[in-house]
This record gives structure tokens, sequence and C-alpha cells, in this order.
């Protein structure tokens, strides 16, 4: 059983999608091949090196403002401003983690590693982890068991799990749309948790040692100033709020891209195409959407092109619209306010199995089955 939000998707009207198997998709196998060729034609899969240069100038000199202003402002309440200002950077130095991981911004393919290796290092996450756990998204987007994305942890995006929530976690279910927000505040603690559970695990990690001298480099460089030249208690407020923006502003724009999309259940057998195209959401807005969300607006192209330099994803866009309508798979876009009430929506559905079945039919229903 799977239950979902209804959805806008281009062209087609109000859809209530559930989980979604291989009968449920037309056979377009050969569509990415066709869309694939006309972007390659177009050029659109080259790098941006200018593009990136000029971010990374940017972040750069966004940081060395900010740690000016840490220092003249000294014991001031004023610091949690250059608090948040942090938790922006780091999420927009995440972004371009993300980009250097899908070998977006240099010419060859280690040297991306490295840059993404070090980048990760930087916001306090392990690259290793993150790769491994991001590839495996990629190659099944919001399917069952398959997608760790879509894996319990304090939230369930499907009902089996829901229905499975005991104690506090089950209490939160019951209504965790309400509380995916305020929640993400925590993701940072989450991200640094895994990364060093990985790190420090029995598993062989590649770069181990190599990403631990960075992550605790950085960890150094940031917790020493703050204690240091700040009272504890503000200290703890200043380190609070870089963790809550940054927890928020990384979930706000990784969440529209899937949640609340169809599900595809563990054995369905699907193209390339229809899996990636019919399990994103795109953000519309243009510029300032790519600004904010670090190219994460293009969902859709950047699933089907996932080493596809940011600048060039609006311009896939219209290619891949336009094999959309000729095909009729459809192709998901919506406001970013939107997205987010249809991501309330789908992860309060979802909860609603975690409910008594005596208050709640579809709990009711699923535990008869």
């Amino acid at each position: 059983m799977s239950v979902t939000p209804t959805l806008e998707l281009s062209g087609l009207g109000p859809l209530r999608p559930t989980r979604a198997r291989a009968e449920d998709f037309p056979p377009v196998a050969k569509a990415y091949s066709r869309v694939s060729e006309v972007v390659r034609e177009s050029g659109l899969l080259r790098r941006a090196h200018g593009f990136y240069a000029t971010v990374g100038v940017a972040i750069a000199l966004a940081l060395g403002g900010a740690i000016t202003g840490f220092v003249l402002l000294g014991d001031s309440w004023f610091q949690l401003l250059i608090a948040a200002a942090l938790g922006i950077i780091f999420t927009q130095t995440a972004f371009l983690a993300h980009e250097a991981a899908h070998r977006q911004i240099l010419s060859l393919g280690p040297a991306n590693d490295r840059l993404a290796r070090v980048l990760a290092g930087s916001i306090g996450m392990s690259y290793s982890w993150w790769d491994s756990k991001h590839s495996r998204h990629h190659s099944n987007p919001n399917r069952v068991g398959k997608d760790p994305d879509i894996e319990v942890d304090t939230i369930s995006f499907i009902e089996e799990d829901a229905v499975e929530a005991r104690g506090l976690r089950r209490a939160i279910t019951r209504r965790q749309g309400w509380f995916f927000f305020p929640l993400l505040m925590l993701e940072g603690l989450n991200l640094h948790f895994h990364s060093f559970r990985h790190l420090f695990g029995r598993e062989p990690v590649k770069g181990r040692w190599t990403e631990l001298a960075i992550i605790f480099g950085r960890f150094a460089a940031l917790l020493v100033p703050v204690f240091l030249l700040l009272p504890v208690g503000m200290a703890f407020a200043f380190l609070g709020v870089q963790l809550a923006v940054f927890g928020v502003y990384m979930g706000a724009s990784f969440a529209p891209n899937h949640k609340g999309m169809p599900v595809i259940a563990h054995d369905a057998k699907l193209d390339f195409f229809s899996k990636q195209v019919r399990t994103s959401r795109n953000i519309r807005g243009g510029w300032w959407a790519t600004l904010l969300m670090g190219g994460l607006n293009y969902q859709v192209e950047h699933h089907l092109f996932p080493s596809m330099s940011r600048p060039f994803l609006s311009k896939a866009r219209v290619i891949v619209r336009e094999h959309c309508d000729n095909l009729g798979v459809p192709y998901t876009e919506t406001s970013l306010i939107r997205s987010y009430g249809i991501v309330i929506e789908y992860l309060n559905r979802v909860g609603l199995a975690a409910r008594d079945p005596f208050d709640c039919p579809i709990s009711a229903q699923y535990r008869r089955a």
C-alpha cells in the first residue's frame, strides 16, 4: 500500500500516484539516447571553468568577510548574524562539493574527487560516506529498498516504516510533516554524526585519514576561535545558530527534489529516462532559484545528466521538456513554496500509518492486510 499526495504534473492535471510499477510506464527505452544525443550536440556537457572559478572566489570572499566581521564584533550578540552567515556559506560550499563529486567542475575525474573530498571535509562531512549514499540514490531514486534517501531516519518516507514507529519516533511520525522543517535544524549534527560513524567504523574507507585530518582541522578552525573569543554561553549559541541555518538551508534545498513524487516498487523494471524524470521535481524561478539551490532546482536534468555543469541545466530543460511532451512522460515543475506544501502534505499522509487503527482508517486497512 502506498499513499502519496496529489501532484500537479505538467500537462496531465492532478494525479495521485500509487506505488509505481513497471506497467505504469510507457515503453520509452530509447528516449534517453535520443535526448542525450541532442544535449551532446548542443554542447551542454562541456565544463564551465569560468563559472565555477567565479563561484569559488565569491564563497572565499564571503568567508573572509565573515571572519573579519567575527573578529571586529568581539563579545557581542550580533555574532549570531555571523553564525547565520556561516551556515549559508557552508551550504553553498556543500553545493560545490556535490557538483565536484558529480565531476561537473574540473576536467579530470580524480581531480574532481580530490576537490570534492576537500570541500566536503571543510563543512564537516565525510566525502566517502556521502558519495556512496548519493550514488545509490541516483541509481534508484525513490525506489523502495534501494534509495537510502527514503530510508527511515526519524522521518518515515514510506508507510511500511511509519507503521513500525514506536515511542518518541511514533509520536513524531504522526505529525511528521509539520515537524519536518523544525527537525532540519538538527540535520547538521546528523550529518556530522554519520560522517564520524562512517570514518571510525570497521569497514575499509578510501581516504579515511585524509578525510579525518580535513574534518578535524575544520572543527579546530571553527571551535577554537569561537570559544576563545566569546563567552561560553554565546559560543554555544553561535554554534547552535550556525548548525540550525546550515541544516535548514541544506534540507530545504534537497527536500523539494523527490519527496512526494511517485515511489517505485523495489522489483519494478523501468527504463532510465522514465525512472529519473517521473521521480524528480523541478523548481521554477530561473537564475535566482539556481543561485539559491545550487542548481538543484533543475533536478530532472541533473538526474538525467549528473555530470552537466550548473550553467547549462536551464538550456537542457528546454530539450528535456520537449521530449517529455512528445513522449507523454509527465514533467513535474512547481514553485518553491508549493513544493514545500507538497512535502508537508506527503509526510503527514505517510504519518497516518503511525496512528492507532481506530483513529486512522488507512493504518487499520494496512494492519488487516
